[in-house]
């Protein structure tokens, strides 16, 4: 049985949470003195994957194959949605079944395809060479669902995230709205003009006035 491990980071931005571990044959995210770990720079797309929690990554490098669940989840998620692998690895995606009928495409950095179906245990693969690249993909039927992912292939960008930390306050199961935002800030907004009026029109002392 493979080993996997995780590198669970946090961090400000679009990353944030987590906590470094130690990979296979001395590949792992280095953590520093400092407590920071270096996690790969994922794209929105990713961040926005289901079933991602901000800056979390499976690091995989030092293994030749790697399996993603299609289908994970509620069914609507790739499992993992993020891994980090060496260049030469063979990336193996197996459908659960689940969640309807699937499909593996790529979006940005590589040019693949699976068929689409709903057959559990159909499997896919695809070989990730090019050292370097971060690789974005989808399922084409529910890609405007959030089924996303991202595969990370040797030395990518990184970042440095301190384990621990979250900033975002859906990593809190605080659902946050554009609109909600825009609302309450028009309220808050309102409540202050009609507060300053009433203090500027009611609120003078009697003494400002001749005593009258």
């Amino acid at each position: 049985m493979k080993r996997r491990e995780f590198i669970t980071a946090a961090g400000a931005g679009s990353a944030a949470a987590a906590a470094g571990t130690t990979g296979a044959v001395g590949t792992a995210a280095a953590q520093e003195d400092d407590g920071t770990t270096e996690v790969p720079e994922w794209p929105e797309f990713v961040a926005e994957a289901n079933d991602y929690s901000t800056g979390e990554t499976e690091d995989l490098r030092g293994e030749s194959e790697a399996t993603v669940e299609v289908g994970a989840g509620d069914g609507l998620a790739f499992g993992p949605p993020a891994i980090w692998v060496d260049p030469g690895t063979t990336v193996t995606w197996e459908w659960t079944g689940e969640g309807g009928s699937h499909n593996v495409s790529a979006q940005d950095g590589a040019d693949f395809t699976s068929e689409t179906t709903g057959e559990g245990g159909f499997t896919f693969e695809h070989t990730f060479e090019e050292d370097g690249q971060i690789v974005t993909y989808q399922c084409e039927p529910h890609a405007t669902q959030g089924m996303h992912g991202g595969v990370a292939v040797g030395g990518v960008p990184t970042q440095e995230v301190t384990p621990g930390i979250i900033t975002d306050p859906e990593e809190l199961g605080i659902k946050v709205q554009e609109h909600y935002v825009g609302i309450g800030a028009v309220l808050a907004t309102s409540v202050s003009l009609v507060f300053t009026f009433f203090v500027l029109k009611y609120g003078e002392s009697p003494h400002a006035k001749g005593g009258n």
